[in-house]
């Protein structure tokens, strides 16, 4: 069957090396070629300025996790291979959903098809010992190249295992599954390309904080609370959180017993409906174990993490909540700045999930309403405004459209949408009877996904990832919402393939966008070329239909707000300065004045040309 695959050769590539927060710091690199069985081992005084073996089109290169491979071809100035084939994805695709006993590492992959390899406490010492970093002895030296030895004959005897499952998938031709599995590896290569780059730290207000986090830690409450007044002695109290619920009218999750919901997950999501939980929501998270020393910062400034391609169900990226600048609270995003001379913009797809749902269903309705404004369209449709209505005429009742109409394609039911919205079941109900009423196509669509989920066990995207649904795995909303986020995962990966090619300078994906930096003076240049390759992704996705962008700009001198985490970064900054002061006057300071209203209007950052004024400025120099 190798041979079938029409390559000249197939060469099983390893390396070890050392990464915490900076490139790769190759170590040694080992290589299996298949078809002659030529092995090749090198430390990396031995590595010249090319790789040892071809990488051309003729050329497969299989890997376990390649985007650390092309990390290392990256450091070392050679050329990334034309064909990258990566076992972890597509041992991931193939499990996705299932219960999986051995894990989804290497040694798991192996022992799932029958393969010995390496006890897992060996190959914790040797990963260790790489992380290290040298010196190292000749023993060590010895022990190091073995191990890497070691993993490339087990690509080399996991491939063919594997090979028959990926060439003969869901009755396509061997030629697309290949065509899908190259496709994966391009992306682990542009994933490559991304933690290279990094995005840039203002690393001087990230020592500030974390020399004085606890002490930050200790008054936040008093800084944030006195909005809500759910806090007592330090502690969060569900009867007050109660209290505070019932003065501000918001209906809220519960439990089964009846207790309210107090999770992450369902405070992030109701912040999202109710825009004045966020402080509250920012604070509980920075309050639950969040470390700063946690995120990984490069000797350059850079936050440069795994950004764990494939690692959600859905298919989309799942790096360390701890490490990456995007993963803690989102107040911790102020620490994102430009160095001298270059300007970053965050490009990101409006709607996307929407869009998603109508170029799949290629429902008319829905397609035409996306084109205008999918939220107020829809509330135009069921009468609820006029139709001459515009988002500054009635912003209140899109507002409220909004958190419906993406609810229905997260699959949500009547009564969870009613505890959400806080509407009646009734009008919950009703909402959804107009909904199929206005958009019959979508509704058949996501009907038939359900039920191909429900009796076939399994739902694929566009491109070929695939997610089981079995057993007891298989919920309703789950596959209702399975093909939004799994074409958006392919959206993205399309979108970062096509623009790390071009050589566009992306410094991270983030869900549905995509952070590039530029020099200064080409920024605009830059963000558009980056915005033409994402509408690009997105009609090659969706057979020609395009999901509109938005741009946002950070120049030197300024930093990277998000709105949703805006207050927070602004009394933590405010509380460092009273920190600072008090410790080189020797005296104690006063408690800060707290504002009677969560801001409400924009956060004062350049989107399209358009700026939003805020009533709480911040000072954005750097």
């Amino acid at each position: 069957m190798l041979a079938s695959l029409g390559y000249r050769a197939v060469w099983c590539v390893d390396f070890e090396f050392r990464a915490e927060g900076d490139p790769p710091d190759v170590h040694c690199l080992a290589a299996v070629e298949l078809l002659s069985g030529r092995v090749v081992r090198l430390w990396r005084d031995e590595l010249g300025s090319r790789p040892p073996f071809d990488v051309g089109d003729d050329v497969l290169l299989v890997a376990f996790y390649a985007s650390a491979e092309i990390g290392c071809f990256l450091s070392l100035g050679w050329p990334v291979p034309s064909n990258v084939l990566d076992l972890y994805a597509e041992y991931r695709n193939a499990t996705n959903g299932k219960r999986v006993p051995f894990g989804r590492k290497l040694t798991g992959a192996l022992a799932a098809y029958g393969l010995a390899h390496l006890y897992a406490e060996e190959k914790a010492d040797l990963q260790a010992l790489a992380r290290r970093g040298g010196p190292y002895s000749a023993s060590e030296r010895e022990a190091l190249m073995d191990y890497c030895l070691e993993d490339a004959r087990a690509l080399a005897a996991l491939l063919p295992r594997m090979l028959p499952q990926i060439l003969e998938r869901r009755g396509r031709s061997a030629r697309v599954n290949l065509f899908h599995a190259l496709l994966r590896g391009r992306y682990m290569a542009a994933a490559a390309r991304m933690e290279r780059i990094g995005v840039p730290i203002d690393v001087c207000m990230l020592t500030r904080l974390t020399a004085h986090w606890d002490a930050i830690q200790a008054r936040l409450i008093d800084e944030v609370d006195p909005l809500y007044g759910v806090y007592e002695g330090g502690h969060f109290k569900l009867d007050k959180f109660a209290a505070y619920l019932d003065r501000q009218r918001i209906s809220w999750p519960r439990t089964e017993t009846g207790r309210l919901k107090t999770d992450k997950d369902t405070l992030s999501d109701m912040a999202k409906l109710h825009p004045q939980l966020n402080p509250l929501h920012e604070l509980r998270t920075t309050l639950g174990g969040l470390r700063l020393n946690g995120l990984e910062v490069g000797t350059d400034g850079r936050n440069r993490t795994l950004l764990s391609a494939f690692g959600a169900a859905t298919g989309r990226n799942a790096p360390s909540t701890a490490r990456f600048i995007f993963g803690p609270a989102r107040w911790m995003r102020g620490l994102i700045a430009p160095p001298p001379g270059l300007a970053l913009a965050y490009c990101d797809w409006s709607a996307q999930e929407v869009a998603i749902a109508a170029g799949l269903s290629r429902d008319p309705a829905m397609m035409g309403d996306y084109a205008q404004d999918p939220y107020l369209a829809f509330a135009k449709r069921i009468g609820r405004v006029p139709p001459d209505a515009t988002k500054k005429s009635h912003a209140a009742e899109r507002d409220a459209m909004k958190p419906f109409v993406l609810g229905v394609g997260y699959g949500m039911g009547p009564l969870t949408m009613a505890q959400q919205l806080g509407k009646t079941d009734d009008e919950t109900r009703r909402l959804l009877q107009e909904h199929h009423r206005a958009y019959p196509r979508f509704w058949r669509w996501v009907d038939a996904a359900v039920d191909h989920a429900s009796l076939r066990g399994f739902l694929e995207t566009r491109l070929g990832w695939n997610r089981a649904f079995e057993g007891d795995e298989f919920k309703v909303p789950a596959a209702m919402n399975s093909p939004m986020q799994g074409n958006g995962a392919e959206m993205m990966r399309l979108a970062s393939i096509y623009a790390t090619e071009a050589g566009l300078e992306v410094c991270a994906p983030v869900h549905d966008a995509l952070l590039v930096q530029g020099p200064e003076d080409r920024i605009e240049e830059v963000a558009a070329e980056l915005s033409r390759y994402m509408r690009r992704a997105s009609a090659d996705l969706l057979d020609g239909f395009e999901v509109r962008t938005g741009i946002t700009y950070i120049r030197p001198g300024t930093r990277y707000i998000d709105e949703r985490g805006e207050f927070l970064w602004t009394r933590i900054t405010a509380l460092l300065d009273r920190l600072e002061a008090e410790e080189s006057a020797g005296s104690i300071g006063l408690p800060a004045h707290i504002p009677s209203e969560f801001p409400k209007e924009g956060i004062g950052r350049e989107r399209e040309g358009i700026r939003s004024e805020n009533p709480y400025p911040l000072a954005l120099s750097v």
